[in-house]
């Protein structure tokens, strides 16, 4: 049976701390150079995709998509993910390459001109809720426009709606961030039951703005995967449908940084964005978009072809729940969600221990997302969170990396246990 590091003697410390040492300086003395940073695909899941690139007629039912025009998107597209997310194609617009752009145009849209209300960069205070730990993107977005953040805790069944319903009170708290499924980095999907009081929320401003960034909506890793409840189903039962921007895109399905993005809105949102986009561009690029819906046809196309991709980054997933649950387990000193779906793995270490295991991580030769990232301000108050990001890495260097961390989760442990 294990013991917890919290119950080893000073001597029973040094002991595994020497141990562990020299299992990091052998790893150190390999000059290893691995990346686990950031959740990117990895080369054979771009392969995948590759077919999407042979097309040559780009004229459908007299429409020359290499020309402007079109502002929303192709129907073709529209239809898509109107099909794959569960909404009308009217309540679709299909974006640039990335969701992050649409996400950022809307927050955008709302500081410069409103969300039907007082534009937010009149107003002496505008915050929003984050939940933590949670995708350092949507910090990066809020802090550009100088929104304070404001920590929910997250817990196994999404944000803890306890907290939400209290913070929405204020009248400056203006919107939320969420990824309802397969969350980042904590891989939570969110429950019924939150769905259901997210939708129901009566939050004090009018103009309260929930950006709904489902960006793991088909990355399932296993079969009979958890579904998540259709916020648009439940929307109307609150008269909230204007609540909710969702954005979503094929970054992650076709190639990151020439996919397609999709927005979805209520009427009155679609309108307010489509009036904004009639300033700010043309049209999105058509032709992408009618390759994407070549190649996949329909959604039962996109689900066929998420099943590779499954089997490409199951095997990784499990590389590093393996040497999670064989190094980590029982010492009291790690817990991590093992996630169904999505990019990440969540690891919270020791209190006061993750800056050092990023440093210790480092300086052997494996590159993690920086400590902190997952948290408003890079401020991990109880310097514990680290994400895993394992798509990237081949299995091999995965092996390497994963034991590596473990190894370095340990070590920082011993470290802290033994200033006391």
């Amino acid at each position: 049976m294990e013991k917890l590091y919290t119950e080893m003697t000073t001597e029973e410390l040094l002991t595994e701390k020497e141990a562990l040492e020299k299992r990091y300086n052998d790893f150190k003395a390999r000059g290893l150079a691995l990346d686990m940073s950031r959740g990117k695909p990895g080369a054979d899941q771009l392969d995948l995709s590759n077919a999407i690139n042979h097309i040559s007629d780009y004229v459908v039912n007299g429409v020359d998509y290499r020309n402007y025009g079109i502002l929303d998107g192709i129907p073709g597209c529209k239809e898509l993910f109107a099909e794959l997310m569960g909404v009308e194609s009217k309540n679709v617009i299909i974006g640039p390459n990335a969701s992050l752009t649409l996400m950022f145009d809307y927050i955008s849209q709302c500081f410069t001109h409103g969300a039907g209300s007082t534009p937010w960069c009149k107003l002496d205070k505008v915050k929003f809720l984050c939940p933590v730990p949670g995708y350092d993107r949507h910090f990066t977005i809020l802090e550009h426009f100088g929104i304070e953040m404001i920590n929910v805790p997250m817990n196994d069944e999404g944000p803890d709606m306890d907290v939400v319903e209290e913070l929405v009170g204020d009248e400056s708290v203006k919107g939320m961030f969420c990824v309802p499924k397969y969350s980042n980095p904590t891989g939570i999907v969110y429950s019924d039951e939150v769905v259901e009081r997210i939708a129901a929320l009566n939050p004090a401003a009018e103009d309260f703005r929930i950006i709904w960034d489902n960006a793991y909506c088909v990355h399932d890793l296993v079969e009979n995967a958890p579904k998540l409840v259709n916020i648009f189903d439940v929307l109307p039962k609150y008269n909230n449908e204007d609540m909710v921007i969702e954005v979503c895109s094929t970054s992650k399905i076709t190639f990151p940084g020439a996919g397609v993005s999709a927005i979805i809105a209520s009427d009155n949102n679609i309108a307010a964005i489509k009036k904004r986009l009639n300033a700010q561009t043309i049209s999105y690029d058509k032709m992408n978009q009618y390759r994407h819906v070549a190649f996949f046809k329909n959604a039962d196309g996109i689900l066929e072809h998420m099943k590779k991709h499954a089997a490409i980054l199951k095997p990784k997933f499990d590389v590093v729940i393996s040497h999670l649950e064989g190094e980590l387990a029982g010492k009291g000193i790690a817990k991590w969600v093992n996630p169904l779906g999505g990019y990440f793995i969540s690891l919270d270490v020791l209190e006061g221990c993750a800056k050092r295991v990023g440093e210790l991580c480092k300086e052997a030769g494996v590159t993690l997302t920086p400590v902190g990232a997952t948290y408003p301000y890079g401020i991990d108050e109880k310097d514990s969170n680290i994400r895993i990001a394992p798509s990237y890495p081949p299995l091999d260097e995965l092996e390497l990396a994963s034991e590596l961390l473990c190894i370095c989760v340990r070590l920082a442990a011993c470290e802290k246990l033994l200033e006391v």
